[in-house]
């Protein structure tokens, strides 16, 4: 694939690139929206991701461009104008994170020509976007020998998303395609960024993310309210408790307390933060005892608290997550990513996973009325230089 690609990159910019970059996609196991929430997330980098090959330029200029995109050709930035330009769609997040290198002091003189391709699915919930962030990030650090460690890119990923995007996203997506670790999962505190690596023994297992198909742009979703309903919530309980974060309080701390929150949408938003990240734990604790049918629960458990106190799931992966439960040889199965559309994950025995992929996608175009996609996924490294 790669000699493909330098093909393909000769063919757009008439020139040969010898660098050759690739970050991750991810998959979060367990512990949805708790990362803006101060609470744990439990994700893991995927081998499927984003490429970017590179040549030098003698001037100010970007040129970029991506064969996922291919119909929006080259587009074209110069280092004197970084702002954010709508018309440059998906090429705003790698202008983004240059603009917020040099806005923290490190020296980008000269522009590139950079090819971008990814092999995760657009819209799917794998988060293609903190991708593209951190694989810039890293071609930045190599070409301009700046001297920057990946959590910090994580961070700086993360603010483009937050302030030059407009995404209120925590830091889970950006951290785990920067910090991402073969056959590993990371237990992340996304209050303390104190983070630790379990490994994921899947014996004669595997994990198969199923894709609704339902594009959704987090931008046009409801997850900036989703936040900052958090937000409202937390704000209430602290009148009365000495917190920092809904990720602060237990579960029955929150249940003596949550009288004092008065609306009634309010109180399933925080009940399903604060119960998500202690599900999150001793979803860890079940997986590193090796009890798969434990963590298998509490999947099915996170996708019930997401459906009915967080309000993110919709139709289609709720039909996804109702199938998978009645297919011979699933262990587990809930909703990735952000929710309203997007994708599932599900733990399957191997022997079953042709039976449950026949089963799966003839119902759901039954239900729903447009197939749905599969793809069984391996955990990987984070983002990284190849060549």
């Amino acid at each position: 694939m790669i000699d493909n690609l330098k093909r393909e990159f000769f063919e757009v910019f008439k020139e040969e690139s010898k660098n050759v970059y690739f970050a991750p996609g991810r998959v979060n196991l367990i512990g949805e929206h708790t990362d803006y929430n101060g609470g744990n997330v439990f994700p893991a980098a995927l081998t499927i991701g984003t490429y970017g090959l590179i040549s030098e330029r003698d001037d100010k200029l970007f040129k970029v461009y991506s064969k996922n995109f291919n119909e929006k050709g080259i587009i074209q930035f110069s280092l004197d104008n970084l702002k954010y330009e709508k018309q440059d769609d998906w090429a705003n997040y790698p202008k983004g994170i240059i603009s917020e290198f040099i806005k923290n002091g490190h020296k980008i003189e000269k522009g590139l020509n950079v090819y971008f391709f990814g092999n995760i699915p657009n819209g799917a919930g794998l988060s293609s976007s903190a991708s593209i962030e951190v694989l810039m990030g890293i071609i930045l650090k190599d070409i301009y020998k700046i001297n920057i460690d990946m959590i910090s890119i994580a961070k700086l990923s993360q603010k483009v998303e937050n302030e030059y995007i407009g995404v209120n996203s925590g830091i889970m997506d950006q951290f785990a395609v920067s910090m991402g670790k073969k056959d590993h999962a990371i237990l992340l505190d996304t209050n303390t960024l104190e983070y630790r690596y379990a490994p994921i023994k899947l014996e004669n297992m595997s994990l198969v993310i199923s894709n609704t198909n339902k594009q959704r742009g987090l931008q046009d979703s409801k997850y900036n309210k989703r936040r900052s309903e958090c937000e409202e919530a937390l704000a209430i309980l602290q009148t009365k408790l000495d917190i920092e974060t809904l990720g602060d309080l237990s579960e029955k701390e929150f249940d003596e307390n949550k009288y004092l929150i008065k609306d009634d949408i309010l109180v399933k938003r925080a009940k399903h933060a604060v119960y998500e990240n202690v599900r999150t734990l001793k979803a860890v604790k079940a997986l590193e005892e090796n009890n798969l049918k434990e963590f298998g629960k509490l999947m099915y458990d996170s996708h019930k608290s997401l459906r009915d106190d967080y309000d993110v799931t919709g139709v289609e992966l709720d039909t996804l997550v109702d199938l998978a439960k009645k297919q011979k040889g699933v262990i587990g199965s809930r909703m990735t990513g952000a929710g309203f559309g997007g994708c599932t994950v599900s733990i399957i025995k191997d022997e079953n996973i042709d039976g449950f992929i026949d089963s799966v996608s003839k119902s759901y175009k039954e239900i729903i009325g447009y197939d749905p996609e599969f793809y069984t996924v391996n955990i990987g490294d984070g983002a990284k230089k190849i060549s």
